[in-house]
Parts: structure tokens; sequence; C-alpha cells
């Protein structure tokens, strides 16, 4: 059996932490271990993660420092991929060496379609980096950049986040996967790039985690896509009296809640997008839960299990 594992970003970062290399490294190696219980009863894995934290930090960086040159959003992607990649690689190494295992983890800086004339790019909407005052914001928006005040907390700067459409190492990562590796790929939802005639040209975009993580399970033929994130189930009625857990549940129920905007926009609906979209295009089943429950849930034992 082949598995898709999409980490959440309490994966990698824990609310209340600062978020140095210490607490990131210690956090994925917890993760690790859970994953190398699956490889050691011969699960085939592939990997990708959240980076939103990360690149945060890197823009927030790179706005206090004085005299170096400002990266773009696809550079500043690519070098999340490549620590936090780094990260599990290295963990992953360890876990297998610890457990006797013969394995071999790579992690792979991803490029992702998207297409240019996508309708994300007239409308700005995913907000990125750290808050800001509306000074600041403002003087922002005069240079041509879409600026939104967000929860009440300060203002942030929004960039396009189009729908992926293909990953562009596909070819690269079935090789490794069918040479016993344990692959970690388009992280933080892969480097946007567009077709600028005969070239690839990145873009400043973000893609969203868990839309590129279906597209990977896609292209890579597993068999199981999961989705972990900080609960256990879905919820629907939440924050009610008739507040449920979703456990066992099929492509058109889930379907239904989400259409009747059971689940928020910028974080359960896009998940249950994707969990829906990988098994009706042929995934056998799509999971959504906590990362403690990931072995459960390959059993069959926990989490929201979405099938047709």
């Amino acid at each position: 059996m082949r598995l898709t594992i999409a980490l959440g970003g309490n994966a990698i970062l824990k609310p209340g932490q600062n978020g140095n290399a210490e607490e990131q490294l210690s956090n994925v190696y917890e993760s690790c271990e859970q994953i190398g219980k699956l490889a050691a009863e011969g699960y085939q894995i592939v990997i990708t993660h959240g980076n939103g934290p990360q690149v945060g930090n890197i823009l927030l960086q790179q706005n206090s420092a004085k005299n170096i040159p400002e990266l773009p959003l696809d550079f500043c992607g690519a070098q999340t991929q490549g620590f936090i990649g780094y990260m599990i690689q290295n963990s992953l190494l360890n876990v297998f060496e610890k457990n006797n295992l013969d394995l071999k983890s790579t992690s792979l800086v991803t490029q992702v379609l998207v297409d240019k004339n996508d309708s994300a790019f007239y409308n700005p909407s995913k907000p990125v980096g750290p808050f800001f005052d509306r000074k600041h914001a403002k003087k922002q928006e005069e240079k041509g950049e879409k600026w939104i005040e967000d929860s009440g907390r300060g203002w942030r700067k929004v960039v396009p986040s189009p729908q992926p459409l293909k990953i562009i190492e596909k070819e690269l990562i079935n090789d490794l996967i069918e040479n016993e590796r344990v692959v970690i790929a388009a992280g933080g939802g892969g480097i946007p790039v567009i077709e600028n005639e005969s070239n690839l040209e990145g873009v400043e975009a973000v893609i969203d985690k868990d839309r590129a993580g279906c597209i990977l399970a896609q292209d890579t033929n597993s068999d199981f896509f999961f989705i972990l994130t900080d609960v256990d189930n879905v919820m629907i009625n939440y924050g009610t009296e008739e507040e449920k857990a979703l456990k066992e549940i099929t492509v058109s129920e889930i379907a239904k809640y989400l259409k009747e905007g059971q689940f928020g926009e910028g974080s359960m609906a896009p998940k249950v997008e994707s969990a829906i979209k990988f098994v009706k295009d042929g995934g056998k089943k799509a999971v959504i839960t906590s990362l403690s429950n990931l072995k459960a849930a390959v059993a069959g034992n926990a989490g929201t299990i979405i099938t047709l």
C-alpha cells in the first residue's frame, strides 16, 4: 500500500512555541516516529508539509534587514522546502536507524504548475507573512500590493492562491519511490510556476498545501491520502450544542455539508475539498485526523474516513 501524508503546521511548530530550530526539529522527530511505525509495516510513504509560519518568519526577517534585497515569494517557498525537508529527512533517517529499518528518505524541491489565467491572480485572497499596522500596509499598497485587515490582529499582505494542476517533478518522485525512498515533496503546496512560452516561471503566489497534496497523492498512485491537522475529526455544527464529529462518511454526504458552509474557508474547507477530489478521482480513501491518530487511522480506527 502507498500512502501520501500531508503534515499540518503542528507537526513542525506547536502553538505557543517561538519557533527556534531546536523546537521545530524536536516536533518533526516526534512526527517521524509515527511515520516510522508505518514504514516498519511495509507501507510506501510520500510526505508533504505546510510552511505558513516559516514563510512568515522569512518575510519578517527580510522586512527587518537593511540593505539586503527582498526575495520573491517563490524563492521564500523554496527556502522552506529546503530546511523543513532537511528536518524531516534527517529525522526519518534517525528513526529508521533506531528501528533497524533498511530505508532512506529524500527531500525534493518541488515545482507545481498553475494556470497563468487562474482567477486567483485577479483576486488575491491568501494572507501571508506577519501582521503590521495600517501605516505600513498603506505604504506597501502604494507599491501595488494588496493588504487586508486580518481578524482584528493587524494588516497582512494577501497574494493569489491558484489551483494546482501538475507536479513538475512527478516522474522523478515516482522513480525515487520505486527505489524504496520515503520522499518528501511539494512542501508548502509547492513552488508555483506558470508556463510562459517554452519556459517555467515562478510567480508571487501560494498554493494550498492540501490541494497540492491531493495532486501529489494522485500523481504517485497512492492508495490512501492522509491530511493531518490539530483535530481528531472533522466537525459539523462546530461550537454549538449540536456539534458532531464525522467518522466514516461518503463523498456525497460530506460534499453536502461542504455546500452548506459547515467548514471554514480558510481552514477545514480546503482539506475536505482535497479529500473529496482524491476519492472521486480514484483513490481508495482519504482521512482527516490528528498526527497522534495516524497509525490508528491507517488501520481504519480513527479520524474522519472519506470513501466513495
